[in-house]
């Protein structure tokens, strides 16, 4: 194998950085972009003239060496097509993968390419891919397979926006969202494909997606790819394709244990070793809590997050139950959080994913298919509920935040039988944890109670309001005072929080345009109803996206026969009738008459309904409709959610059944 060796030490005279965008890494290129709503990334606009050349602007110093390459965007033979969608992004200087990768990949070489975590690695391919395809070609000529579908997502939309003046279209593919939405894009041909590798094979198995003329492929998180989970996977995919293709790999670490396997499907590769082959977590700065027995866990995390006051966060956790249960505890004490696991259909993963990235969710609590490759702008805080069992997981958890040379900070709660990772992490990988005590419950009630006060002071000094102090004595002359000001304040604190990130020049959720009543009339009946492509969906086995992903045609059609007809559900306001009805074996599905009219989300209704008395961490899944909504339990679990039935919630009393057929 031909080996090019390269680290910072060896990167001498670093050039001055040509421009710096606002919100965006300084003067360098990044995997940062923001997931699409849809599972398939659209087409791509023709192509048009390039602008004039941006101006210089002043040189941003202290950026670590190895976040800046020696050469210059200019310097790489890019189309200005490709040039001007660099622009657009704000990028004015490539890292040192970006830089180095271009010219073998040109030349058609087998790539092997080892750069830590957020330095770009997804341009880095996709640049010269970019440039080697024809907007004319309707033939699948590259393929890059990446371990997650959030990650396939994600680089689908960064080589679509880098390709949108040239118009070449990408497509993903994925499990969990529509085959039949995919197939129709395959055929109307994509000369770019990304995708995870269980849907990938389905599709060469049925024939939809043809690689005979694929000239490309590329293996995001390559470890990860080729690890025992996904070995079979990704072998029978390679074994597809022509014998020439050009094979890329592309991860922060290469394991001597895949270089057999790394031997067998290239063809004189060359070598970037731009980091070395153990993980490191360099800008990141680690601390413990050690958890009290005294008070439950979920109550440590909220004595903590009073404690750090992080802006954002990801709240990594070890099981999808732990997800649900954090998810409900930080709403319910005022944290704004959403949930992101295997049990999600998978339109759900996506607007979670949007969400976060627009900055409209604080805090999102996911189990570890959040941990690869995900890269969410200006993230500050890594929150580990519970250490993985894998140290080098933890690696990549805290590895979303301190990205492209940003400071970063890693939280984390230590319980006995968490004390072996981090030995290891200690030992093996030389991680200093500074060690922070845990608040008692009094102080933390203190600072929580003094910095909502202090926001609420802050508003109100600019405002005129002594017109309601009337009415501020007459709520809480009130029987129901508590639940009016609780509400208030939610809806003060989550105005205050748009209008924050307005403030901060992030896009903001569009509202959906009105129309007139005559319409609306009609469209009732349809717009409480679940879209073709969510009704049916069903949780995933486990968080490893791909196993179990596969599913031949018959078991589709079989799940498209187990959707409940459109009759199942009831009229606005109506109780259902007869014939008891489950979501699935032994679980039952549960009407009740609050939803999205009332501000209510997944994790509202959870919260609502955990906070009247329900078990927590019960709640398998929620469908919301506008006045009424859905929640799925286990059937053992069903009294206990019965029970709530007549319980009063402000001035309305909770309604709750078994759903039942018309």
């Amino acid at each position: 194998m031909e080996e090019r060796l390269t680290s910072s030490s060896r990167t001498p005279g670093l050039r001055d950085c040509q421009g710096v965008r606002e919100g965006l890494s300084p003067c360098s290129m990044s995997d940062n972009t923001s997931a699409p709503d849809r599972g398939e990334v659209p087409a791509a606009s023709d192509a048009v003239p390039p602008p004039e050349a941006a101006a210089a602007e002043p040189a941003t110093p202290g950026l670590p060496s190895e976040y800046l390459a020696e050469i210059g965007f200019e310097d790489l033979a890019l189309s200005p097509e490709i040039r001007r969608a660099l622009t657009d992004r704000g990028y004015t200087h490539p890292t040192p993968v970006q830089a180095q990768a271009f010219d073998p990949v040109m030349q058609g070489k087998d790539l092997i390419v080892r750069s830590k975590t957020g330095t770009g690695k997804t341009a880095a391919f996709g640049l010269p891919l970019l440039e080697k395809m024809d907007p004319e070609d309707k033939a699948v000529r590259a393929l890059v397979l990446c371990p997650t579908r959030e990650l396939a997502l994600q680089v689908a939309a960064e080589l679509q926006d880098l390709a949108k003046y040239k118009g070449i279209r990408v497509t993903a593919i994925y499990g969990g969202a529509s085959m039949q939405e995919q197939e129709n894009a395959l055929e109307s041909g994509s000369p770019i494909v990304v995708g995870t590798p269980g849907r990938v094979y389905d599709h060469i198995r049925r024939k939809n997606l043809k690689l005979q003329g694929c000239r490309h492929v590329v293996l995001d998180e390559a470890d990860e790819m080729l690890n025992q989970g996904f070995y079979e996977e990704v072998t029978r995919i390679l074994d597809q394709l022509p014998k020439d293709r050009q094979v890329l790999l592309f991860s922060a670490t290469v394991p001597p244990e895949i270089q057999n396997l790394i031997s067998q499907y290239t063809t004189s590769p060359e070598m970037l070793m731009l980091s070395g082959d153990v993980l490191t977590v360099d800008h990141i700065h680690h601390v413990r809590y050690d958890v009290t027995d005294a008070y439950p866990k979920p109550r440590n995390l909220i004595y903590v997050l009073e404690m750090e006051e992080p802006t954002n966060a990801i709240v990594f956790c070890n099981t999808r139950d732990d997800t649900a249960l954090v998810t409900a505890v930080l709403n319910r004490n005022g944290f704004d959080a959403d949930l992101l696991n295997g049990d999600l259909p998978q339109k759900e993963r996506e607007r979670v994913m949007a969400k976060v990235k627009r900055g409209e969710v604080a805090f999102m609590v996911a189990t570890d298919i959040a941990a690869r490759g995900i890269d969410i702008s200006d993230l500050q805080y890594v929150i580990n509920y519970s250490l993985p069992e894998d140290p080098a997981v933890y690696l990549h958890r805290v590895g979303r935040t301190g990205r492209i040379g940003k400071k970063g900070t890693a939280i984390n709660l230590i319980s006995g039988r968490e004390l072996g990772t981090f030995t290891a992490l200690e030992k093996k990988y030389g991680i200093k944890f500074e060690k922070r005590e845990m608040p008692s419950p009094d102080d933390a009630m203190t600072m929580w109670t003094e910095r909502h006060v202090r926001e609420i002071q802050a508003a109100a000094s600019g405002s005129v309001y002594e017109g309601y102090l009337g009415l501020a004595g007459a709520l809480k002359q009130r029987p129901d005072a508590d639940d009016s000001i609780a509400y208030l304040l939610k809806f003060f604190f989550g105005h205050l929080r748009m209008e924050k990130l307005k403030a901060s020049g992030a896009p903001m959720p569009e509202a959906a345009p009105a129309r007139p009543p005559r319409e609306r009339e009609r469209e009732r009946g349809r717009s409480d109803r679940p879209r073709r492509e969510e009704r049916g969906d069903r949780p995933e086995r486990r968080d490893r996206p791909e196993r179990g992903e596969r599913s031949s045609a018959p078991r589709e059609r079989r799940e498209r026969s187990d959707r409940p007809p459109r009759r199942d559900r009831p009229e606005e306001g109506a109780a259902p009738a007869p014939a008891a009805e489950s979501g699935t074996p032994g679980q039952v599905r549960l009407w009740m008459n609050v939803g999205t009219a009332e501000g209510l989300d997944v994790a509202g209704v959870t919260s609502m309904l955990e906070g009247l008395g329900a078990p927590s961490g019960k709640i398998q899944r929620v469908e919301l409709r506008q006045t009424y909504s859905y929640a799925f339990v286990a059937e053992e679990d069903a009294p206990a959610f019965e029970k709530l039935d007549g319980q009063k919630r402000g001035e309305k009393s909770l309604r709750l059944e078994r759903a039942r057929r018309r």
